[in-house]
């Protein structure tokens, strides 16, 4: 069929002119807002029983008339449990739960996760993913998103750091990401969390070589004659410490001890 004028609204569905028919495809709520007639009513109701079960109901409209409802059960990741417990004992706080889903198939999700009701948002559009993100920023959190939708995308801007998922990400969200996880894997991100900790660590400690170094250079100057070839050598020897000590993160060591911390 002949397939013209595609438009897509985040966190509302997707139309366009299928056959001289316009179709559109979406969030129940927002598709049938304000129609009351009996063919809306039914529609609602199927897509609330698919709610009610756990599935996210999508609606399926041809000239403003619902033709059908599709349920959509998503599937926990394998390794997504284990990601929330790990980053629970990472940062001391429980994981939060921000998505367009409907409530019932996100506390589904969450609870299969270990994430408590308290800390599960759903039904939000693009704009209150990113006032959720500016709500713990107000709380002077650092707020780490991850994300691989195009509906994540601003939510990953806003945030402090965002990572978006390499493999099923869309190029909106891998263009915002500050950092893509190109494995795939949940488990990968609090392995990086704890990697980029020790990567401050060592900036701190390369800070206090070089300033050690300097100091005790300047202080023998000025307390009597440092020869020039000792100054030059005490100089150019702290900073090779300090590349040297900066390159251990480069090791398949410090990515595999990050990744043991977290197990």
């Amino acid at each position: 069929a002949d397939l013209r004028d595609f438009t897509s609204t985040p966190g509302v569905g997707v139309t366009a002119l299928v056959g001289g028919h316009l179709v559109a495809v979406g969030a129940p709520a927002r598709l049938l807002d304000g129609n009351d007639d009996t063919g809306s009513a039914r529609a609602a109701e199927v897509a609330a029983g698919l709610e009610d079960g756990g599935r996210t109901a999508v609606l399926v409209l041809r000239d403003s008339v619902p033709v059908g409802v599709l349920g959509i059960a998503d599937r926990l990741r394998p390794d997504a449990t284990a990601t929330v417990a790990a980053l629970t004992t990472l940062t001391g706080s429980t994981p939060i739960l921000v998505t367009g889903d409907n409530p019932r198939a996100a506390a589904r999700l969450a609870a299969e996760a270990g994430i408590t009701g308290d800390e599960v948002h759903a039904g939000l559009l693009p704009q209150d993913k990113v006032e959720a993100v500016r709500r713990l920023e107000a709380r002077g959190r650092k707020v780490l998103v991850i994300g691989d939708g195009v509906n994540d995308a601003p939510a990953l801007a806003a945030a402090h750091t965002g990572i978006a998922m390499g493999r099923a990400g869309s190029d909106l969200a891998l263009e915002t990401a500050d950092a893509v996880i190109v494995r795939d894997e949940l488990t990968t991100v609090p392995t990086v969390v704890s990697l980029s900790r020790a990567a401050r660590r060592l900036v701190v400690q390369n800070l206090v070589i070089a300033a050690v170094f300097i100091s005790g250079l300047v202080v023998w100057d000025l307390m009597g004659h440092l020869p020039l070839p000792l100054g030059v050598l005490g100089h150019e020897g702290s900073t090779v410490i300090v590349g040297l000590n900066g390159l251990r993160l480069l090791r398949d060591a410090a990515w595999n001890g990050a990744a043991q911390d977290m197990r």
